[in-house]
């Protein structure tokens, strides 16, 4: 049985700058990834499995959110933020596609047709821009998840509405995950004397 081993987010935003340039000199499609897993929350799976269709309107339009199919006939739905939808736009704007039908995300190495880019290359993609940036915490496809998740949280997004939509059965194991350590409870005295 392979063990998983726990990554973790990215909590410098420096280093998010950093990685996001390194991926845009490289390549576009990598930057495009990386941009969209930290801002929508989407799983790998997910994001990996998009359709140009998903994100791009017949109209040549990016829309304003994704949604991705959960558990039988529920939709999520997925944020795609000003950052992303310009990114989105430059990148097919740039690449030849002949169907909206076609992975968003298509890798390079092509045994028939477009094939989307797989979990393996996506992991590759985000560690070794990770390196490059410096960091040398444990690195994977779900730290860009997490990223979003921390920096969420950071900004006053609550715990609550983060745990729904990573669908978490509580806030503690939400915290665990985007790697909060809840603060020590405050011992100083509150003597209010009504």
């Amino acid at each position: 049985m392979i063990k998983l081993q726990f990554v973790e987010p990215i909590r410098s935003k420096e280093k998010i700058l950093e990685i996001k340039a390194i991926l845009k000199k490289k390549n576009f499609r990598d930057y495009v990834l990386f941009s969209l897993g930290i801002n929508s929350g989407l799983k790998i799976h997910d994001l990996l499995n998009l359709r140009i269709k998903d994100v791009l309107t017949e109209e040549g339009f990016v829309k304003e959110y994704i949604d991705v199919p959960f558990h039988g006939e529920d939709i999520q739905c997925f944020h795609i933020s000003r950052i992303c939808k310009a990114a989105i736009s430059d990148y097919l704007q740039n690449r030849s596609y002949d169907s909206l039908d076609e992975p968003l995300f298509v890798s390079k190495k092509q045994n028939k047709g477009k094939q989307p880019l797989l979990r393996q290359q996506a992991y590759k993609i985000i560690n070794d821009a990770a390196r490059l940036a410096g960091l040398t915490e444990r690195i994977g496809t779900h730290t860009l998840r997490k990223t979003f998740g921390y920096h969420a949280y950071q900004s006053g997004v609550p715990v609550e509405q983060i745990q729904k939509m990573f669908h978490h059965s509580s806030p503690n194991a939400t915290l665990h995950y985007i790697g909060v350590v809840p603060q020590q409870r405050d011992h100083s005295s509150i003597d209010l004397n009504l």
